[in-house]
């Protein structure tokens, strides 16, 4: 992707699915040098934070590679993930089970899931309110989900030098150890992401009840979380 205005609708699909494909030989890597391994702990709280009972069935959407897969099952869940990157997931290190699927229209019946987890991936929806409502459609009443993106720190300082290395030293990186183009998108691609408050009003009026905002690490990460209504 260049540094052109950012794509939209069908362009934003092929966008994405494309660069995920490109950098999925290298992205656990790549992610654990530039958060520090933070993103180890994000995933492991966004885990803990569903508070299910162990044995639940729990749907990782946007999976990736499957690191969340892989805390779920770890935490005593029936993990299975979703993803719209083929690449991403011949990657893939989990033993679940992995379907290629958009997640906006997802091959389940109706409240068939007890939860549902995903990581750093609601700035690459293309329509986040249907998301919610496929979401609500999927998980039984009772049920909780967790949602991991970036975030924006609240303190001045940290901010600025969040957007300094976020903005510059990511895509430097990026560029050395998987593919430049993709770290050069991935950190303008925060600006698809709605204010907490009106995520938090978009699953409201999706069916979730409970909706809660959580910042981690003093912003660097946010954690949406919430009980289907």
């Amino acid at each position: 992707m260049d540094d052109g205005p950012l794509p939209e609708g069908d362009a934003k699909v092929t966008a994405v699915r494309s660069m995920f494909d490109t950098i999925a030989p290298r992205y656990d890597m790549v992610n654990r040098i530039m958060t520090f391994r933070l993103d180890v702990r994000w995933r492991r709280r966004t885990v803990g934070d569903l508070a299910l009972t162990p044995g639940s069935l729990v749907a990782d959407l946007a999976c990736g590679t499957g690191d969340l897969c892989l805390d779920l099952a770890e935490a005593g869940h029936r993990p299975i993930g979703f993803d719209l990157s083929m690449g991403m997931l011949q990657a893939a290190r989990t033993p679940a089970p992995l379907v290629h699927a958009d997640i906006l229209r997802l091959p389940l019946p109706d409240a068939v899931l007890d939860g549902a987890t995903c990581g750093y991936a609601l700035r690459n929806v293309v329509d986040l309110g249907g998301f919610f409502r496929e979401l609500a459609r999927v998980i039984r009443p009772g049920g909780r989900i967790g949602l991991l993106d970036v975030g924006q720190p609240p303190s001045r300082l940290v901010r600025a030098g969040y957007n300094v290395y976020f903005g510059k030293v990511v895509p430097f990186i990026g560029g050395l150890l998987s593919d430049r183009a993709a770290y050069r998108y991935l950190p303008r691609s925060v600006a698809y992401l709605p204010p907490a408050g009106e995520m938090q009003s978009m699953l409201a009026i999706a069916g979730f009840s409970d909706v809660e905002h959580t910042q981690l690490t003093n912003g660097l990460s946010q954690l949406l979380t919430a009980t289907r209504a």
